[in-house]
């Protein structure tokens, strides 16, 4: 079969349109891979707070650091001033009534401040071992049942044995688990 001057054309043109297409749909397609598959992740964690965080991690020692790291990440996205519409303050984004049951001065200033980063990461790492002592006795899996009760509070942990049914905690403790497997530093 002879293809005639516009056959040509019409066949590159087929041609190019079919590896445009193929080229963006594997973008696309690696992009949600990358994404699936946590190459594209947590933003990493902030030169400025690696120290304080580590520190902050040797209070829990039972909770994995990269766990604890992808866990502030999901609270504030390191951001030392951030609030929430519930009410939820600072880095560690804890309630003003959690706070006041349970921030510690751990840079020994004087002063126990929600906004006070080197102060909410070792708070916040005292909590989770308070909690994760909490739900020992609690079924499903411990560390999601720790990181659900900082979400949801303990109560909650209890009243459903295990990680409440609600969708924000649900998804924060995935997003945790899932983020810490590829947090850097």
């Amino acid at each position: 079969m002879v293809i005639g001057r516009g056959g040509r054309a019409l066949l590159s043109l087929t041609i190019l349109f079919t590896v445009f297409a193929v080229a963006i749909g594997g973008g696309w397609w690696l992009l949600n891979t990358a994404k699936q598959r946590g190459f594209i992740g947590p933003a990493p964690v902030p030169a400025n707070y690696r120290e304080l965080l580590l520190d902050a991690a040797t209070r829990c020692p039972a909770i994995p650091v990269a766990v604890f790291a992808a866990q502030m990440e999901a609270e504030s996205g390191w951001n030392p001033d951030a609030s929430s519409s519930a009410g939820a303050r600072g880095i560690a984004q804890f309630m003003p009534e959690v706070w006041k049951a349970y921030g510690i001065d751990a840079n020994q200033d004087g002063k126990t401040s929600i906004w006070d980063p080197a102060d909410a990461l070792a708070s916040a790492a005292e909590l989770n071992c308070r909690n994760r002592r909490l739900v020992k006795d609690i079924s499903g899996n411990r560390l999601e049942n720790t990181l659900a009760a900082y979400n949801a509070g303990y109560g909650a942990v209890t009243k459903y044995d295990g990680v409440p049914p609600f969708p924000e905690t649900i998804n924060y403790v995935k997003r945790i688990l899932d983020n810490s497997k590829v947090i850097t530093w």
